[in-house]
């Protein structure tokens, strides 16, 4: 199997990634107002539920599978016999979810009709095959068939979602999305398996290493989802979780532009590792900090910038709270890209689950404390500030882990241009609020975004000359310009 090119399988897996949170945020100005923060808040709570028994019956396979099979990606009979056994593995383990989630919430609970419709979630993920692709690093193939189902669920939730009556009808075009989105990937399977004899399949020897794989997911989920089901068991008002769920919705928008790079490398870097490639992966990882510190900084920037203008723009009265809770959370786009980059695709790829648990496992500690202190005083703005304590500890521990490895001082110190020509832009473009405060609020946000744009690259370019972001531009430039030329020499 030929070497898929990194930057087409990071545009590909970009587009799908922000497919999925870009469609359901186009409905947000739309929901925010029809559901109203209650409903969203139940929505958001009773979400965070069944997504701890997706985790725990998916058992940290997913990302052992993509692993497995980036080390065999070039011999389909082995691909496909590990393909068979992890099917198999996960429909038993999230039949035993499914069922422990049946009986603790499907009876009696407060919101029972919504967890009822979430057992179609649970068996979305149940038929989750995008691991396999990506361990091929066949991104392409995620993504057409999901695009037009997320498409269609878009022009559902505006012709059925009318008030706030319509939650159920919300919660079912969801899961139903989902569901519909991962079936279609099993049309493509026939051309990347072959058949795999019965008398060969060991299902339950990947039983202890997805356990490995599972045990940081634990530690990971406690983090991500434990800040909404706090927020909604320690605040009796639901709008807060609400608000946070608005707030981490609109900075995962930009999160996912930073870390769809990481599962670009992470099969390439363990295939890689197989061949005993160091200095290729060591190569591999100083770029992609680069890449993390050249996005994630102005991107920080620019959410303190707009915030407060976008968010009653973008959500309607009512969510007052939210621009506060965004800039406060938004430093994770920095710590989760760094722990992405070390965790993810350094210490999983290669072997070194340990650390990795180790490292998670004090981020959720950290969160959990975090939480009991800030939340009964802060609410979701307590939440916030559990998370970017919990994200920064976690990238803390990593590089402490790969300091042996990697030159921990040469990455920090590649930060240094980002951050002066992100602190010129976030200058200027405060002083040009401020200047045009009276004017339109589209017209101030359009021209910070766009100036800040300009500021920021042409400084990188022009002044500092950065050698990461010119070599970008050497290369779409080739792309754009090599084939003109191509075709201007054959004619």
């Amino acid at each position: 199997m030929s070497k898929k090119s990194i930057a087409k399988n990071y545009a590909y897996n970009l587009t799908y990634q922000i497919l999925i949170l870009i469609l359901p945020l186009i409905t947000t100005p739309y929901i925010s107002r029809v559901l109203g923060a209650e409903n969203i808040g139940i929505y958001s709570y009773t979400l965070s539920i069944a997504t701890y028994f997706v985790l725990f019956g998916s058992l940290g396979i997913a990302m052992y599978a993509q692993r497995e099979i980036a080390y065999v990606q070039d011999d389909v009979k082995k691909r496909s016999k590990i393909f068979v056994e992890i099917i198999i593995l996960r429909l038993i383990t999230m039949f035993i979810s499914t069922l422990i989630y049946y009986f603790m919430f499907i009876n009696g609970s407060e919101f029972q009709l919504y967890y009822k419709i979430l057992l179609l979630e649970i068996l979305a993920n149940c038929l989750d095959i995008s691991w396999y692709f990506q361990g091929l690093e066949e991104f392409k193939k995620t993504i057409m068939r999901n695009m037009i189902v997320k498409i269609l669920s878009i022009l559902c939730i505006f012709l059925f979602v009318k008030s706030p009556e319509n939650l159920v009808t919300y919660f079912i075009i969801y899961v139903a999305s989902n569901l519909l989105g991962n079936m279609s990937l099993w049309l493509y399977l026939h051309k990347y398996l072959k058949k795999v004899k019965l008398k060969e399949i060991k299902v339950f020897k990947h039983l202890k290493p997805t356990i490995s794989f599972f045990i940081p997911q634990i530690a990971i989920q406690c983090y991500v989802l434990l800040d909404k089901v706090m927020l909604g068991a320690i605040i009796n008002n639901k709008s807060e979780v609400g608000y946070y769920e608005q707030a981490q919705k609109l900075v995962k928008v930009f999160l996912t532009v930073i870390t769809a790079l990481g599962t670009v490398m992470f099969p390439r870097i363990a295939n890689n590792y197989i061949k005993g490639e160091k200095e290729t992966i060591n190569r591999y990882m100083h770029m992609s900090f680069k890449f993390i510190f050249l996005l994630s900084i102005p991107m920080i920037l620019g959410i303190i910038i707009i915030s407060s203008n976008f968010v009653p723009l973008f959500l309607g009265n009512g969510y007052d709270k939210v621009p506060i809770i965004m800039k406060v959370i938004s430093p994770i786009l920095l710590m989760i890209g760094l722990s992405n980059a070390t965790g993810t695709q350094y210490l999983l790829s290669t072997q070194r689950q340990k650390e990795y648990t180790i490292s998670v496992f004090v981020g959720a500690i950290c969160n959990c404390i975090a939480n009991l202190i800030f939340i009964p005083q802060l609410g979701a703005i307590g939440a916030a500030i559990g998370t970017v304590i919990a994200e920064t500890m976690v990238t803390t521990v990593q590089f402490f882990c790969i300091r042996k490895d990697i030159n921990i001082l040469k990455v920090i110190k590649s930060s240094v241009n980002y951050i002066i020509s992100g602190i010129i832009m976030f200058l200027i473009c405060v002083i040009l609020g401020n200047l045009i405060s009276n004017y339109n609020s589209i017209i101030i946000i359009g021209t910070q975004i766009l100036l800040g744009c300009f500021i920021y690259f042409s400084i990188l370019i022009f002044v500092i000359k950065d050698e990461f972001v010119i070599s970008i531009l050497d290369k779409v430039k080739n792309k754009i310009v090599g084939p003109i030329k191509k075709g201007e020499i054959n004619e």
